[in-house]
């Protein structure tokens, strides 16, 4: 399950790049690309803008939704912590205190 949310995450962000370059600006944006003239014919004199913004609402709107998701759900199997440390435990150059033992000397060099 979560691996297709991620999946559909990465899906629903490159969709959202694409639509948002396709959408016109001063600067003609990369519609002209795919054939100004054309879009108009198909989506009419207006209409090419007005599709392609509501197609970026919802598609901002389903990106943020999965990215809630996915940030609550996330992999809880994963202990969080320092690799630094966890690094130093596994090869026994630092060991944690026992729960309420708390060193007041510090560790020789031997």
């Amino acid at each position: 399950m979560y691996t297709f949310l991620i999946v559909l995450h990465v899906l629903v962000s490159v969709l959202l790049i694409v639509v948002i370059l396709m959408q016109s600006s001063k600067g003609g944006g990369l519609s002209g690309t795919f054939g100004g003239a054309a879009s108009t014919a198909v989506f009419g004199g207006r209409g090419a803008g007005s599709f392609l913004s509501k197609v970026t609402v919802s598609l901002a709107f389903t990106f943020m939704v999965l990215a809630i998701v996915i940030g609550l759900l996330g992999d809880v199997s994963e202990k969080s912590g320092s690799v630094v440390m966890q690094k130093a435990q596994e090869s026994g150059q630092w060991s944690q205190p026992a729960g309420d033992q708390i060193e007041t000397e510090p560790p020789t060099g031997n």
